[in-house]
Formats: structure tokens, C-alpha cells, sequence
């Protein structure tokens, strides 16, 4: 009967070791089928779950504008004055709705090439008016003049075309037109072939972003969906800079595992430039747990501070021999036209940006750029894209609008957030088929591994006491 009982104490010891052992080697076997899992899935090829994310994404992705209606006009003409601004919106448009065309594989080179179409539908029921709405706003054709056309006698006969058309400094447009394109009347009068049509985004709808080519991941899944060019080149401008070369994926996507330390980089053909985002926090959406990447200040910085912007200070006098910091000059890729870009509000700019302003209130909760990324399949599952669209004024002696300015302006246009979670439906889709099956198969390994060696010390316990008695 003792050797019974011994034996028994002895099979269970065996019994909890064997699943303990079996607990400890399923760990590392179980993350070598997750591995293989997620990096088969992640690739960009028919079949796969992120061919079918990345073809047509399935969220609803939206794009805010709130537009910065001019207070004192007549005040900034006459006396150089501060330019007074209150913000007007959101006015509310549905983006990105349309799935990527020509998509074409190549084997060889492991890369897919693609065009994006653009659309944009107004959402009134998100908006607080109507397109129609009128707003005080700078005249981007005569602000652009002097710019686009230094010589003192081109700008004499400009001048000339801006009075006759009744055009001055600032003008009242719809928020359609500010948006998606008007004729002006300033530059209808020129006397020969030009695009009179003028917009912040015109040209927008019915066109396409593209061509783009970005690895597949098919032979190196850290590569995946990192473009490798964008209408066929791999630099933006002339300079053979870091700045201008264009990094990372579209920021749909990233290469699976995500680690906190990882600098995520992606490009952007709103602003002609690649960008980056580093770690901000954990945070848990919709049953997810996602990683949120931040952009940081040092993404605006002087180049004196960031020496990877040195690209976008483009002269030494407005910029202050480039120690001003927060706006970025992409008129190199916007036919030359004075275009800035910023964080909203100014956010995180130097204060001689944002001075001559008035009304303008930097937050960092409401002005900041972040992607929500889960960590394991690299897939952005909510984001928050906030920037400003500003244009520099600078006097212009000849040309009578201007002239009475006696300081420069980076005059705020707009600033947009466009944004995109991931649904209910798809989020308890991924929950099911990817962090599920994951939790679950983690959740197996650690009670096999706590049961067995509970067993195997209980056992071994009783085995000892049952010895001991034995033994007195």
C-alpha cells in the first residue's frame, strides 16, 4: 500500500514536470507560429489580410478643416496692423474611400506599384455649415505674385492686372471654393497661358496621388509597404539631402513588431516630405492594446536644432538665418508658390511665428499628430493628422496691395485633422482572428506551466513527508 501511494506521489511529480517542460518548450514554439503567422499575413499580396486592409481600407476616414476668417482686413492693408483671425469649423469631408488602381506586382524586385484616387464628400451632419459659407480669407493669387515674379517690371504690369480686377490682399470666397479651386478674377486677365483656377487643394477630386511602388515583403518583411518611390523618384528636390528623400511607409502600415524604441517613418504627399513619429504611450482601444507614436517637436525644429531639416530654411532672412523653428517651406514641390507648413495653431513654433497673429491658441491635445499602431501585425488602427497650411506675405513696393505692408506674416489659411479608427465590426474581426488567438495561446502556456510545477512541488511534498513518516 506505501509503494502504491509512493509510486502515485512519484507519477504525479513526473506528470506536473512533463507539463511544465511541455509549458516551457510550447512558449517559444507557440511565438515561432505567431512569427510565421503574422509575417505570411503582413505581406502585400493577393490573400493575405493586409493586401485585402491596404487595397480599401474599411474605416471611415475623415478630414476636418477649420479655416482662419480674416477679422480686420482693411486694418492689415492700410497699417500693417496684426492680423486678426478667428477659426471657422470644422467643415467635415469623407476621404479615402476610394480603393488604390493599377495595381501592378513585381516579382523581381518584390514591389508593388499603385495610384491612389482622390475624393472628398461633404458630410454636413459633421460640419457646423454649409460650403457655401463665406469667410474673409488672403487672396492666394496676389499673395503668390511677387514670389513667383521678382523682376520689379513683371510686377509693374501684375499690378496693373490686380487693379483692374478689383483684387486686393485679402478677399471673401465659400468654403468650397477656398478649398477645391476658383477662377480668379486677377489671374483670368493675364495675356497669356496660365492655370487661372486657384485653391488650397485644387486639384483634388477625380485625381490620384501616384504612382507609388513600395515592397511587397515578400523576401524581406521589415521592408513591407515601405515605399521605394513615389512617381518614380526617390528624392523630392534637387539637393541630394536626407530631408529630401522620401522614408517610410504611407502610415497605413508598418513593419510587424513594433517596438517601443523604434522611430516610425512615413511620407506624406500633403507636405513633400517624409516624417516621423517616436513612442508616446500604451494605450487600449477598443479591447487593442496599440502603441501611440507621437510626431514630435524636434519634426518642426530649426535646423540648428534638427540638422535633418536644413532642406526646408530656403533663405536667411525671414527664417532669422534659420534659428526660426515650427514652419517648414515646401514651395519646392508647390511650383514655387510661398507655401508653409505647420502644426495648427503654431504649436510648438518660435514666437516670432505666430507674433504678428492675433487669435490663435496652440494645444497640444487638440494641434498634435499621433498614429495608434498595434504593435505585433504594424497596422495603424486610429490616427490623428493635424496640420496648418500657411502662406508667407512679404511688402512688394510695386504692386499696390502689398505695399503698405511693413513686415513679413506667415498668414494661417487653415488647419485640417483628418482622422480614421478602426470599426467596431472590423476591430472585434481582429480581435478574433489576430490578438485573440494570441492571448489565448499565451493563456495555455502559462497554465500549463503553473499547473505542472504547482503539481510537480506539491508531489514531490507529499512524496518527502510520506518519507519521512516512513522513515520515524
Amino acid at each position: 500500500m506505501g509503494c502504491d501511494r509512493n509510486c502515485g506521489l512519484i507519477a504525479g511529480a513526473v506528470i506536473g514536470a512533463v507539463l511544465a517542460v511541455f509549458g516551457g518548450i510550447l512558449m517559444p514554439v507557440g511565438d515561432m507560429l505567431i512569427e510565421k503567422t503574422i509575417k505570411k499575413q503582413a505581406v502585400l499580396e493577393e490573400g493575405t489580410i493586409a493586401f485585402q486592409n491596404w487595397v480599401k481600407t474599411g474605416t471611415e476616414v475623415y478630414r476636418q478643416f477649420w479655416i482662419f476668417d480674416v477679422q480686420n482686413p482693411q486694418e492689415v492693408v492700410v497699417n500693417s496692423s496684426r492680423i486678426k483671425v478667428k477659426q471657422r469649423g470644422p467643415y467635415t469631408y469623407r476621404v479615402r474611400y476610394l480603393a488604390k488602381e493599377n495595381i501592378t506586382h513585381d516579382s523581381e524586385s518584390h514591389t508593388v506599384s499603385f495610384v491612389q484616387p482622390n475624393g472628398a464628400i461633404f458630410e454636413p451632419s459633421l460640419s457646423v455649415g454649409t460650403e457655401n459659407d463665406t469667410l474673409t480669407v488672403l487672396n492666394l493669387a496676389v499673395a503668390a505674385a511677387p514670389h513667383l515674379y521678382p523682376n520689379a517690371f513683371v510686377q509693374v504690369v501684375l499690378n496693373s492686372l490686380i487693379k483692374k480686377s478689383k483684387s486686393s490682399m485679402f478677399q471673401k470666397r465659400t468654403v468650397r471654393e477656398l478649398l477645391w479651386g476658383y477662377k480668379d478674377p486677377f489671374l483670368s486677365l493675364v495675356p497669356y497661358p496660365i492655370t487661372t483656377t486657384v485653391g488650397v487643394f485644387y486639384p483634388y477630386n477625380n485625381t490620384a496621388d501616384g504612382v507609388y511602388t513600395v515592397f511587397s515583403g515578400k523576401d524581406n518583411i521589415s521592408q513591407v509597404a515601405i515605399i521605394d518611390t513615389y512617381k518614380g523618384k526617390r528624392n523630392l528636390t534637387y539637393w541630394p539631402s536626407y530631408c529630401d528623400m522620401i522614408n517610410g511607409t504611407d502610415a497605413a502600415s508598418f513593419p510587424p513588431f513594433v517596438e517601443k524604441t523604434r522611430v516610425l517613418r512615413f511620407f506624406s504627399s500633403d507636405i513633400c516630405r517624409s516624417i516621423y513619429a517616436v513612442f508616446g504611450a500604451e494605450i487600449n482601444l477598443k479591447g487593442i492594446p496599440v502603441y501611440r507614436f507621437v510626431l514630435p517637436s524636434m519634426a518642426f525644429a530649426s535646423p540648428l536644432q534638427n540638422p535633418d531639416n536644413h532642406c526646408f530654411c530656403t533663405e536667411k532672412v525671414i527664417s532669422n538665418n534659420c534659428t526660426s523653428y515650427g514652419v517648414l517651406d515646401i514651395g519646392k514641390c508647390k511650383e514655387g508658390k510661398p507655401v508653409y507648413i505647420s502644426l495648427p495653431h503654431f504649436l510648438h513654433a518660435s514666437p516670432d511665428i505666430g507674433e504678428p497673429i492675433e487669435g490663435l491658441s496652440p494645444n497640444e491635445d487638440e494641434h498634435s499628430t499621433y498614429l495608434d499602431v498595434e504593435p505585433i501585425t504594424g497596422f495603424t488602427l486610429r490616427f490623428a493628422k493635424r496640420l496648418q497650411i500657411n502662406i508667407l506675405v512679404k511688402p512688394a513696393k510695386k504692386i499696390e496691395a502689398l505695399k503698405g505692408l511693413k513686415r513679413n506674416y506667415f498668414v494661417p489659411i487653415l488647419w485640417l485633422n483628418e482622422t480614421g479608427t478602426i470599426g467596431d465590426e472590423k476591430a472585434e474581426k481582429f480581435r478574433k482572428q489576430v490578438t485573440g488567438k494570441i492571448n489565448l495561446l499565451g493563456l495555455v502556456e502559462i497554465i500549463l506551466l503553473s499547473v505542472g510545477v504547482v503539481m510537480f512541488v506539491a508531489f514531490m511534498i507529499s512524496y518527502c513527508a510520506c518519507r519521512s513518516k516512513k522513515v520515524k
